[in-house]
């Protein structure tokens, strides 16, 4: 199946860092002939990935912390600006603190659910303003965690928990509009937000996953790219799993050991 977004203006949030799964969905848009911006606050990040897509296509970049309500109004405004539309947004920004939740404190609690989960909604919000009158798609990222907690990231768990349920709530409310409103739920993919913790327990994560492998940012970007394709124009209030087949059983690991006897 071939996708094109030729005449397409999409957003992403949380893509510059050029391991990670944001910075896929924006090359993989761009690669299938979408006009593309993304946001971080990191400037000098930025600037790296406008550098490393430049033989793709030219991306757009916005310095934006995405859980201010300025930042994601500003935002929005100047893609307007620059782009005259807005068709798609991924909000894809995300924090994946490592702390017990009895040592976490009131800030750091506050941080997780303001870049997690307040973003998604704001920038939902502002999204809707724009793509009310033509419709439009709009894709959030969860996280396995969304699905099953893990102890020592309960914040982070808690946060994308919430994120699932938003989503499915702004695809009914938004239905009217023509916009549909899905989402991703990654496992375990290999980006630089989860090297250390793929470096501590690598051996351990696989043979939890039904192919034996850890995911990569493409994989997730390809499911992304389907979602907001007219191929999926029948598909709102849902999420596609990219993990592998991440804990499908109880005992994935159990036919690889078969299969060695």
């Amino acid at each position: 199946m071939e996708l094109s977004y030729k005449g397409k203006v999409v957003g992403v949030t949380g893509a510059a860092g050029t391991a990670g799964i944001g910075f896929a969905i924006a090359r993989k848009f761009l690669e299938n002939g979408a006009r593309v911006f993304i946001c971080d606050l990191n400037e000098k990040a930025l600037a790296e990935a406008k550098a490393a897509l430049k033989d793709v296509g030219d991306v757009g970049t916005y310095r934006t912390d995405v859980s201010s309500e300025k930042d994601v109004k500003e935002l929005f405004a100047s893609a307007l600006r620059d782009y005259g539309k807005i068709d798609i947004f991924v909000s894809n920004a995300g924090i994946y603190p490592q702390l017990m939740l009895k040592d976490m404190t009131e800030a750091q609690w506050d941080m997780v659910m303001n870049v997690n989960l307040k973003s998604v909604f704001l920038c939902a919000r502002e999204a809707f303003a724009c793509m009310k009158e033509k419709g439009g798609v709009l894709i959030n990222a969860a996280s396995y965690a969304s699905l099953m907690a893990s102890a020592g990231s309960g914040a982070y768990a808690a946060s994308k928990a919430a994120v699932y349920s938003l989503t499915k709530t702004l695809a009914a409310e938004f239905a009217p509009y023509n916009i549909r409103v899905n989402g991703f739920i990654p496992g375990v993919i290999a980006t630089g937000m989860t090297q250390g913790v793929i470096s501590e327990k690598g051996e351990e994560l696989e043979s939890a996953i039904a192919l034996h492998k850890l995911g990569k940012p493409d994989d997730v970007a390809n499911a992304v790219a389907f979602l907001a394709s007219d191929a999926a124009s029948y598909l709102t209030g849902t999420f596609i799993e990219v993990s592998g087949g991440k804990l499908c059983v109880q005992n994935p690991d159990m036919p690889w050991k078969k299969k060695e006897e």
